[in-house]
This record gives C-alpha cells, sequence and structure tokens, in this order.
C-alpha cells in the first residue's frame, strides 16, 4: 500500500538579514516525506539543516516556497501535530521529570493522557524516575525524557535537531536504539537532523545530503538495511559503502569539488 504524504516542501528558501550582511541559508529545497517515515538530514556544519527544520516547525517562516503538512499549508506552529526534541533536553531543573512531561498539558489547559505518558515511561526506562529532578538524572535520562515529553502530546510529525549530539558515543549507541524502539512502536513521521553520518544511515528510511550553505538538496540516500536494526549493523561492508559514499559527498562539497 502506498504511503500518503505527509510533509511536502516545495522552493523553500530562508534569507536571514543582519544589520551588515545578508546570509541565504536554504535555497529552492524540495521534497516530501511520507506518512511513517524517517528522514535523517546530513551535510557540513552551517549547511542550513537547523533552518530547514524550524522552517518545517512553522516557527520560523521561509522566505519564499511552501511546507504543507496533510495538504495543509503551514503558515504557523502547529504544537498539537509536531513535536521538536533539541540538542538540549530543555528540562526545567525545578520540576521533576513528570512535571516536566506534564507542562505541555498544563499549557494547553489538556487533560493529561496518563495512558500514553506511562506507556512511554515504560519503553523509555523511566518508570521509578517520575519525581526526579534533571539534575538527578543522566544526560541519556534527560534526553530520553524530553522525547517522551513531545510523543506524549501525540504529534503526527516529530522534528529532532541533534539531539543526541551532546552525548557520549556509548549512551548515543543507547539512545539510537531507544529512539528506533520508540519509533517501530508508534510509527510517527522523524525528520532528524544529525552531523553523525553513521547515526543518519542507522536510523533512517532516506538520508537527505544537504549542500553547503545555501543549502540545497544535493543526494537521496536510500537505506534498505532490514528492521529492527541492531548496533552491529554499523560494521557490515554495506553500511561502510554508504558511510563513505555519503562522507565523500560532503567533503566534495565542503571543498568544492562537488560544485
Amino acid at each position: 500500500m502506498t504511503q500518503a504524504t505527509r510533509i511536502k516542501i516545495t522552493d523553500v528558501s530562508k534569507i536571514y538579514q543582519t544589520e551588515t550582511k545578508t546570509v541565504e541559508a536554504v535555497k529552492n529545497f524540495s521534497e516530501s516525506v511520507k506518512d511513517g517515515e524517517f528522514v535523517c538530514v546530513v551535510g557540513a556544519s552551517g549547511c542550513g539543516k537547523t533552518t530547514l527544520l524550524w522552517c518545517l516547525s512553522g516557527l520560523h517562516p521561509a522566505t519564499s516556497g511552501t511546507v504543507h503538512i496533510d495538504g495543509e499549508l503551514l503558515t504557523k506552529p502547529l504544537p498539537d501535530r509536531i513535536g521538536m526534541v533539541f540538542q538540549d533536553s530543555n528540562l526545567l531543573p525545578w520540576r521533576t521529570l513528570i512535571e516536566n512531561i506534564e507542562l505541555p498539558f498544563q499549557i494547553k489547559k489538556k487533560p493529561v493522557n496518563r495512558e500514553l505518558v506511562d506507556e512511554l515511561l515504560e519503553v523509555a526506562g523511566l518508570k521509578g524516575f517520575e519525581n526526579s529532578y534533571p539534575g538527578e538524572l543522566s544526560g541519556g535520562m534527560k534526553q530520553r525524557g524530553s522525547i517522551v515529553r513531545a510523543l506524549a502530546q501525540d504529534p503526527e510529525v516529530l522534528l529532532m535537531d541533534e539531539p543526541f549530539g551532546a552525548l557520549d558515543a556509548f549512551t548515543r549507541e543507547e539512545m539510537n536504539l531507544f529512539l528506533l524502539k520508540i519509533w517501530e512502536r508508534t510509527r510517527k513521521t522523524i525528520v532528524f537532523v544529525t552531523h553523525s553520518i553513521s547515526e543518519a544511515i542507522f536510523l533512517a528510511d532516506r538520508v537527505w545530503v544537504m549542500s553547503p550553505r545555501p543549502g540545497r538538496l544535493s543526494r537521496i540516500v536510500d537505506v534498505e538495511f532490514a528492521r529492527p536494526r541492531h548496533i552491529d549493523l554499523q560494521f557490515e561492508p554495506k553500511f561502510i559503502e554508504i558511510l563513505k559514499s555519503i562522507r565523500e559527498d560532503v567533503e566534495g562539497s565542503k571543498s568544492g569539488k562537488g560544485n
């Protein structure tokens, strides 16, 4: 059965104007994301990956071009339909974990979905830590908490901006496995920005490779490894072949060879 298109990006460009200069961050970006698809975005530092993600969130409108969510033109943030997870967990230090998770419900004056929250906490391995403060949790636990907070709103789309970039390598691997477990259970549509090419290949159905600023879509890589995936996948020859190919694209574009 053909998957419906969840996100449609058409000729999106984003220009930032400062007092001293004009910065064209993203230029003429067009692509779509299917319902339930996991897409990762990679590219050289400063290529506009995060800018593109913010355009998809509705928080920073595109200078030109359009974004549609389920066929509806995106003109403003849609907190009930689009969740965001950042590199920092952004948990308020004076609130317990469960109070942080419940905060969006309180802001929206909506009842807490206890059943969903309990299920997500169980999957995240955070049962028993509901009354702990962020300062009492490890970095990985805090980031799992931020993902639970976003998914507790039951959004259709989850946008993730380098969410595991500040974690050590071992914890990052654990978080990748946790995220895949969550995704396989919920089948949310995910767009995930990362600097790690291996992380992108391990997680994604497709990898979007962006050119240097202004960021354009330079290549799409279909990742066809079977799911569920295991960490040892990263040592398989085909995985390494794809990693080298994408790295050559990114490095080549940085040096001008890809232009």
